[in-house]
């Protein structure tokens, strides 16, 4: 999800053209050689990825052509979608999929190289922008943005969580520019920056906010959520594979929506499947991709993420990334409108599942729900030693965090959880006789 670098996409073009675009213009019979680029850390793209590669599922699509051909799929695993952009405009990726920014990236490369790509599907998504976080270190004494003011931030620039960043200070008075010292850095040398010192804050992508909260080693300091403005994942193609070869496009969308319907259907388990494959805690995959989690998986195209896509080209242009972007031109939504049929008008009307306060036991398949926060914390006091995770979500945005790294909010007989302190703050200075207290606290108030 970081910027294309252009070294690197330069020297990508000169690399020869390979890929399923080649082979498959052999006769029946032949061999064909379908690539694949993905993120297997990027854990909200697992529909069109890690998860969708596990289960095999492409595959089985492919076999059920009987076309002539024999099918193989070389999966190709990137740690940004930078690279991924670059393989495809050397046609040598056919099917691609990285978050929003690098998406636009990917669409102004591809015209600009005269190697078109296609925005095909959606993977995971978050309506308020849940997905970016930007966090701090445990000790900090920065309590809100407005503290960055003068600090050391890290991000990817180009990619969705600069994006936050960006907007984020804007709408704090803060120049994006001059305000704050900015690196750009890939997350995980950003995330050394932020334990060693080197840098005060770091703003980053899903699912590295949650991964550092979890191991103690971050807090989070803002809430992408709070801008109010979608965030998401995709998958792209190249237009002449897509012209090409048709067929092998919807038998790849027909495999995300089964990898997807796995998904929803078996939440705990595909958390396991996407922990095994990249060695992320499932209980921080669950965090993002869970029954309740702050994404939302769906490979139909809504038009408020289009609308959303449009609205980042400006943030693109002003980093001097990209020009004009024609995002209705990149836009193609034929190919997953026929691969999902009459399913497709459900899918796009379908929406976030409800937020939920969730309790993960130790030894379980399932996770145990309940309607409010402070029902939650009463189970959690009562089995302490056999909780693998809880989860609460903020009542303001409505992004879910883990229980006991939120900021936890005493009303009455109300106990609320917030992921940010900055938020917190705002809720008690809104209602009288409110105030924050610790989270043992909160569990002896429950319990």
């Amino acid at each position: 999800m970081k910027r294309t670098a252009v070294a690197a996409s330069a020297a990508a073009l000169l690399l020869p053209l390979s890929a399923c675009g080649g082979s498959a213009e052999a006769g029946s019979g032949s061999t064909v050689t379908v690539t694949v680029g993905y993120q297997s850390k990027t854990i909200n793209t697992v529909t069109a990825g890690t998860l969708l590669r596990s289960l095999g599922s492409f595959e089985k699509q492919l076999n059920s052509l009987h076309d002539g051909h024999t099918y193989k799929v070389d999966w190709q695993d990137y740690a940004t979608g930078a690279p991924i952009t670059a393989q495809m405009t050397a046609g040598k990726i056919d099917i691609g999929s990285m978050g929003d920014f690098p998406l636009l990236l990917n669409a102004a490369r591809g015209k600009q190289l005269g190697r078109p790509t296609r925005l095909v599907s959606v993977t995971g998504y978050n309506l308020r922008g849940g997905l970016n976080t930007v966090v701090t270190a445990p000790g900090s004494k920065l309590t809100s943005l407005q503290d960055l003011k003068g600090n050391r931030v890290s991000t990817s620039v180009g990619s969705a969580a600069d994006g936050t960043l960006v907007r984020a200070l804007q709408r704090a008075g803060i120049d994006p520019d001059k305000g704050i010292s900015k690196l750009n850095q890939q997350p995980a040398v950003g995330a050394s920056a932020l334990s060693s010192g080197s840098v005060d804050a770091l703003s980053q992508f899903v699912a590295w906010p949650g991964l550092l909260a979890y191991q103690g080693k971050a807090k989070a300091l803002y809430d992408g959520a709070q801008l109010n403005l979608p965030t998401f994942h995709g998958v792209t193609a190249r237009e002449d594979f897509a012209q090409q070869h048709p067929a092998v496009l919807e038998a790849f969308l027909k495999a995300q929506a089964a990898a997807t319907d796995y998904l929803n259907a078996h939440p705990v388990a595909a958390a396991e499947k996407v922990a095994k494959a990249t060695g992320l805690p499932a209980e921080v995959v669950y965090l993002y991709n869970g029954a309740h989690g702050i994404a939302t998986f769906d490979p139909a195209v809504k038009p408020q993420l289009v609308s959303a896509l449009k609205q980042d080209v400006s943030v693109l242009k002003a980093a001097k990334l990209t020009g004009d972007i024609d995002v209705d031109a990149f836009v193609d939504d034929r190919y997953i409108k026929k691969a999902l049929g009459a399913s497709y008008p459900r899918r796009l009307a379908a929406g976030p599942a409800p937020a939920a306060s969730e309790v993960w036991p130790k030894g379980s398949e399932k996770t145990v729900s309940f309607k409010s926060p402070k029902q939650l914390l009463t189970y959690v006091a009562g089995h302490q030693d056999d909780i693998r995770a809880a989860y609460v979500p903020d009542p303001t945005t409505g992004t879910l965090w883990f229980a006991d790294k939120a900021v936890w909010v005493a009303d009455g007989d109300q106990l609320l959880p917030f992921v940010t302190p900055a938020t917190a703050q705002a809720y008690v200075a809104a209602h009288g006789g409110a105030r924050t207290v610790s989270y043992r606290e909160a569990l002896e108030r429950a319990s």
